[in-house]
């Protein structure tokens, strides 16, 4: 799996999704086997110029932070600004690749992934995921219809959810 996996922005071509939820992937990798989250990676690219504008992985930064999270966190360090902030910063094309769906409920009490992409507002025009999420921790996500409902696109990139599922679920007790 390696090898097909691109090892910088350079090395994906503009509307590769499925290019960019490999390398997302790559990025879950990164994040420690837990039993209580799932490892998930994210990126931020700039849809006219096809630059990655920032990338996360679930536990990347400090707290119980999730892939997405890390990303907006990002670029709200680089441009000293609030998270809640950054679609002020943004370029006005913006998609979001993520191995697992946004989460819709937070059982940390940290605000869920999909309320930070609709703070945004109208600059992240699409999200693609790798897989929906499962309903190990909070059934009934909800993201897929609240993003839609905020016109923003939901697409489901397939062809990976073993290969993520297997990354996601590192740690888990795979008997429950």
């Amino acid at each position: 799996m390696a090898e097909s996996i691109p090892q910088r922005a350079s090395d994906i071509k503009a509307e590769d999704h499925q290019a960019y939820i490999k390398f997302a992937l790559s990025l879950a990798t990164k994040s420690p086997p837990k039993p209580t989250n799932y490892r998930v990676g994210a990126v931020v690219v700039d849809i006219a110029t096809n630059e990655i504008l920032a990338t996360g992985y679930t536990l990347e930064l400090p707290g119980n932070t999730h892939a997405e999270q890390c990303c907006f966190e990002k670029l709200a360090e680089k441009y000293d600004i609030a998270a809640s902030r950054i679609g002020e910063v943004l370029p006005n094309q913006v998609a979001l690749y993520t191995t697992i769906e946004p989460c819709s409920q937070r059982l940390s009490g940290n605000l869920p992934c999909v309320d930070r992409i609709l703070a945004i507002g109208n600059k992240i025009k699409t999200v693609y995921v790798g897989v929906h999420e499962p309903e190990k921790f909070v059934s009934d996500n909800s993201s897929k219809r609240k993003l839609e409902d905020a016109n923003i696109g939901f697409v489901h990139i397939s062809g990976f959810e073993k290969e993520i599922l297997e990354v996601a679920t590192a740690g888990h007790d795979k008997a429950s």
